[in-house]
């Protein structure tokens, strides 16, 4: 058991940055065994049990065993190159999951060189000093050196489901096992339900709790998405189908040329043309690599799978406060005693006398060191109006919390007053709450309802204050034991963010709907969307409202509202299961405790990152770091993209393979030398492999991107129409190469030099399918403006490769060519031209696809 801090030491400062490098480095990642990365050696491993290796090795084996040494040698050679160009992949792929991994771990705010810093709760070392808040989850095992009302939700260490009340540590108890109430620790992977404290890190990974009893917590296991399940079920289909043609060959080489070696290659070489191993790897690059792309935006991928569902969001739900707002609030307004006054920041020492009593119990209701946007607004208020007064008390003490709950949404600080036997208590909180404190009548609530939305018309966020004093020895249970006095109202600004607006029309223009999820006044959301230019503001609806409705006639009525205020987090789950009934696709943001089963029921969840919890951040799919409502929009914009660009990437593996399986079997059937050997295969995988995992994922979004609809979730990624285009891109590619290749051996030309034209002309026609694909909308010569470098990488790799194999005369032989002249080059120019011509003309005068 790791030995208890000594509270001697300074506490105030936590560890320096050299320090925590230090012991990250000497004690290592707080992190539990199973969680590390996949070593070269196993993604080599899995890399070698694709069946492509496979069918190399063998047919190497074959020519080795049989006396062609050149040959095998270039085959095993290819083998090794193959698997490290695949590997070298994988490990790329590795590494940016890695890289999220370590992003998306939950996060630890803790007190380094005495600065608050956020760190990756993997990045926690012992001795840290963790500054710990309702809502996050515990990085590590620690004891707590100073607490107010906390509590922990241990159910995952203990299985029991109520929470435990947690105090501050002694000095002197020793490190027990977690458990039961009045306990001074907090154990890695517990949730803090309720309050705030300081903790001192005791134990960190396999030494915490957690990691001794072997709960692997954190551990996602990824589910499989329909995307994956249909590339799975295709890649089967796809596979049977190779394996019976392939059984086929062998028969038909074997029985009709009495050839059962060169039979049995001929079968190799058909499997390895129809076997489309690209699917699955190429699904897990995109997938990948996009969920890095959208981390360059400042959205973190939690859930990778979600990547596939973000072109099909049709509702975004979004809060308002630091969504749509910059959450640097500032007070506007102020209103005591019946009086309005508007703040101007400009004319320091200017407040009148009637308002210093609600500046004094804004501050004293709020946390001494702040946190809270709008506490640091009340500070910031007393410290330019009431600086050197009587009306800021750097010393008093706080004696007593209570806490804000969903019940009541106020919160209470009782303060020890210097010089005096009395104790004052602040509150504040929503209107109604700091009402039913001071017990308010009929026409005081209607007085307050009027000032309220005064302030909520201006787009002001509204808390009131109220203010009591207190002589008893023992701190009531509840706040409304307190006799409380009403001191005021105060209007707090939040700008919404420039980008806002741009950002909701961008949404409409994409078939979109943005609907405002907000718990603040009705007439601040609708003054707030108004700003930000949603569709309509004044068909709004409260959570009042909506608790009066049955799910049936909620569901008829949010199909006009866009706005909904004072609405709890409960009320948010609500809201997505009726879009959800509806048949939208819906994107739900929130930050707190209460939010988690709302994100997990939305198809998208999306936390927020900046002032979120660890469980709104767990329940997620993704995190917005800085928590800006743009970042929303381009992770939707990308995602359409990526589904885009691996529809693209999945239709053109489907087409290139239909030439190169036809030509491995039709020349069998018309009894004419066989066009492919095993190398022919690998040399065209060179193009295949790379062009369909790097040059498609990195193509550029088409103009029209956000310009559409929402794709149909329901609609798989090979419909009818896509399958029926990709496969006639295949067939006419067949069709071009076959002629070639017939009218070759038809006038009387050699196989080797009719293979030789046939090749050139299938490696022209698959650049020509790189080229048609990358746009199934706009033709080629258009989408030339369009930079991508990993194409003409690909294209440039391709034609000096074969540039080479018919120059030289070894790999001339070895391919079995035979001299092509340059007009037969211009020959298969147009001949690879001509394959592909067709589909220019059909996306110039077709239907989009």
């Amino acid at each position: 058991m790791s030995p208890a801090p000594d509270l001697a030491e300074p506490i105030l400062s936590g560890l320096t940055e050299h320090e925590a490098a230090e012991r990250l480095r000497t004690e290592g990642y707080n992190e539990l065994p199973g969680t590390r990365r996949r070593s070269l050696g196993i993604i080599a491993l899995e890399v070698l049990r694709e069946p492509m290796f496979g069918l190399l090795i063998a047919a190497g084996g074959i020519y080795l065993v049989f006396g062609d040494i050149r040959e095998a040698l270039i085959l095993l050679s290819f083998v090794f190159v193959v698997m490290g160009a695949s590997v070298y992949q994988q490990r790329k792929t590795e590494r940016v999951l890695e890289a999220l991994r370590d992003l998306t771990s939950p996060r630890a705010l803790v007190l380094r060189d005495g600065v608050e810093q956020r760190i990756a709760g993997r990045e926690v070392v012992r001795d840290d000093l963790l500054l710990l808040t309702e809502g996050d989850r515990v990085a590590a095992d620690a004891v707590l050196l100073s607490c107010n009302d906390l509590a922990a939700d241990e159910s995952v260490l203990t299985g029991e489901s109520m929470s435990v009340n947690k105090i501050p540590w002694d000095g002197a108890m020793p490190m027990t096992r977690p458990g039961g109430d009045g306990l001074p620790f907090v154990y890695a992977g517990s949730v803090l339900v309720q309050g705030q404290g300081m903790a001192r890190v005791t134990a960190t990974g396999g030494h915490s709790e957690i990691g001794r009893i072997g709960r692997a917590l954190g551990q996602v296991t990824p589910s499989v998405s329909p995307l994956q399940r249909e590339t799975v079920r295709l890649v089967r289909v796809l596979a049977l189908i190779g394996v019976a043609l392939a059984l086929l060959v062998i028969a038909l080489y074997g029985f009709t040329r009495h050839d059962w070696l060169g039979a049995l290659l001929a079968g190799i070489t058909l499997a390895m043309a129809t076997i489309p191993e690209e699917f699955p790897v190429v699904l897990t690059v995109f997938l990948a690599l996009g969920a890095w792309r959208i981390s360059q935006r400042r959205v973190l991928t939690r859930h990778v799978p979600a990547i596939e569902t973000l072109g099909a969001a049709t509702v975004l739900c979004v809060d308002k406060t630091g969504t749509l707002t910059q959450n640097r609030m500032s007070v506007a307004a102020l209103c005591a005693d019946g009086q309005m006054y508007k703040l101007d920041y400009a004319l320091p020492g200017s407040l009148p006398e009637a308002f210093h009593a609600l500046v004094e119990f804004s501050i004293l209701a709020s946390e001494v060191t702040p946190f809270d946007p709008m506490e640091r607004a009340f500070h910031q208020l007393g410290t330019h109006f009431l600086a050197d007064t009587e009306h800021l008390h750097h010393d008093w003490t706080l004696a007593h919390e209570y806490s804000l709950t969903p019940q009541l949404r106020a919160m209470s600080h009782v303060w020890q007053a210097a010089g005096r036997d009395e104790y004052v208590v602040a509150a504040k909180g929503a209107p109604e709450a700091i009402a039913d404190l001071c017990h308010f009548d009929a026409a005081q609530l209607d007085t307050l309802a009027q000032q309220t939305a005064s302030l909520a018309q201006q787009g002001l966020r509204v808390l009131a204050v109220a203010r009591a004093d207190f002589r008893g020895s023992e701190w009531p249970a509840l706040q409304h034991d307190f006799p409380f006095q009403f001191v005021g109202l105060i209007g707090l600004a939040d700008p919404v963010r420039a980008d806002v607006p741009q950002a909701i029309a961008e949404c409409r223009e994409a078939g979109i709907r943005v609907v405002m999820i907000t718990g603040d006044y009705l007439g601040t959301a609708q003054a707030v969307a108004r700003q930000a230019g949603f569709d309509s503001a004044a068909d709004a609806m409260t959570g009042d409202e909506l608790a009066l409705l049955d799910d049936a006639a909620l569901q008829r009525r949010i199909t006009t509202v866009n706005v909904f205020a004072r609405v709890t987090p409960e009320q948010k789950l609500r809201l997505v299961q009726a879009f959800k009934a509806c048949g939208e696709v819906v994107a739900m943001t929130g930050d707190g405790v209460n939010d988690a089963p709302a994100l997990k029921a939305a198809h998208i969840g999306i936390a927020m990152g900046a002032r979120g919890t660890d469980v709104a951040r767990e329940a997620a799919d993704l995190v917005l770091l800085d928590d800006d409502f743009d970042s929303i929009v381009q992770a939707i914009r990308l995602g359409r993209r990526i589904y885009d660009n691996l529809r693209r990437a999945m239709a053109y593996i489907l087409a290139i393979h239909v030439p190169i399986a036809g030509m491995s079997l039709i020349p069998l059937l018309f009894g004419w030398p066989l066009m492919f050997y095993p190398v022919h295969i690998v040399f065209l995988q060179f193009i295949i492999d790379p062009a369909c995992s790097i040059v498609f994922e990195a193509e550029r979004e088409g103009p029209d991107l956000m310009r559409r609809p929402p794709r149909d979730p329901a609609a798989p990624l090979f419909g009818v129409r896509t399958l029926v285009l990709s496969l006639l891109q295949g067939v006419a590619v067949l069709l071009i190469v076959f002629a070639v290749y017939a009218v070759a051996l038809a006038r009387g030309q050699g196989g080797n030099e009719a293979r030789a034209l046939a090749f050139v002309s299938l490696v022209a026609a698959n650049l020509g399918l790189i080229f048609a694909n990358r746009s199934w909308s706009h033709t080629a010569l258009t989408t030339l403006r369009n930079p991508n470098p990993a194409l003409w990488w690909v294209v440039g790799g391709a034609i000096a490769a074969l540039t080479l194999v018919l120059a030289v005369p070894g790999l001339r032989a070895l391919f079995h060519f035979g001299v092509l002249y340059p007009e037969d080059l211009l020959l298969c120019l147009a001949a690879g031209v001509a394959s592909v011509a067709w589909f220019e003309v059909f996306k110039r005068f077709g239907r989009p696809v």
